[in-house]
């Protein structure tokens, strides 16, 4: 029997935190060269090292056709020759991150006591991605807990709590996209193993709306390599499903297959619709996950 665990305890919020703390610590070095990412912070502070609208000054370019009268810095331009220039101000404003993070029974998985459920992976990658984001002055929020994206420190607080204390009853959960802004950033974080249909429908729906964003399916590395042989009993972890089999090395092939299809479905789905999958094993060092997490984001805007 598989044990479980749940952050019910009254100081789970804190732990979770400071886990996430230790995990994200280590990263910003290692992100030189995603630091116009980093330093993305509300008006009057680094913007993001392109041009747009904006208060602080970035560059000077030369003049060429088409830019306005108006447009010219007349006391540069006085000190060349031959030569106008135009004063460039740079791109200044937070990007919002909406994360969907899987809180169905199946995450509770863990196949031995040395590793971690699905679920405390989970949450600890998110919170710590979370403290990357809102470091570098993004606004992160969370759907499925109706965390709407803030800046600061005190929505990372509400993040912390609510990735600690919420859970789902059902065995799979379904991707939420309420209240996560047209033309903005999301993260969904699951196993991936219950139904495709509504990841079908939330990413279609994420595409109309122009959002972009990336997919992290987190497995058991039991679920990746069916070691079962002989007579096994198969349970959900919420209880509602049951198999017994005498030879359960029988169906070893036909589950990964099934489970080698699945994978190719997101990526799949991924691709047709702008975002970008990739998988983490627990067990396996979660550094590695953060940082593809904090570059794919990237990427995807």
């Amino acid at each position: 029997m598989i044990e479980t665990a749940r952050l019910s305890d009254p100081d789970a919020p804190a732990r979770l935190r400071r886990d996430a703390e230790t995990l994200a610590g280590p990263l910003p070095p290692l992100l030189a060269a995603a630091e116009h990412l980093a330093s993305s912070v509300m008006p009057g502070q680094h913007g993001r090292r392109r041009v747009g609208q904006g208060d602080e000054f970035w560059q000077y370019r030369p003049s060429h056709a088409g830019d306005e009268a108006r447009a010219i810095d007349w006391r540069r331009s006085a000190r060349s020759d031959d030569a106008l220039f135009v004063r460039e101000k740079e791109w200044q404003a937070a990007q919002s991150v909406s994360l969907w993070l899987d809180m169905g029974r199946s995450m509770d998985f863990a196949s031995t006591r040395n590793l971690p459920t699905k679920a405390d992976e989970a949450r600890r990658l998110s919170l710590a991605l979370c403290v990357l984001l809102v470091r570098g002055g993004e606004r992160v929020g969370l759907t499925n807990m109706g965390l709407p994206p803030r800046a600061g420190q005190l929505q990372l607080m509400r993040l912390t709590d609510a990735l600690a204390r919420g859970e789902d009853e059902a065995d799979y959960a379904a991707p939420d996209l309420r209240g996560a802004p047209s033309r903005s950033r999301a993260v969904f974080v699951s196993d991936f193993l219950g139904d495709m249909e509504p990841v079908t429908m939330a990413l279609a729906a994420a595409a109309d709306r122009g959002i972009d964003g990336v997919l992290l399916q987190i497995l058991d590395p039991q679920e990746e390599a069916f070691p079962f042989d002989g007579r096994t009993i198969f349970e959900s972890v919420g209880g509602t499903m049951r198999h017994e089999t005498l030879k359960a090395g029988d169906l070893r092939d036909r589950y990964l297959d099934r489970l080698a299809e699945r994978k190719d479905q997101l990526s799949t789905l991924a691709r047709r619709t702008g975002w970008q999958y990739d998988l983490h094993r627990t067990g396996t060092p979660a550094p590695g996950a953060l940082l593809w997490l904090y570059t794919a984001l990237e990427r995807a805007h």
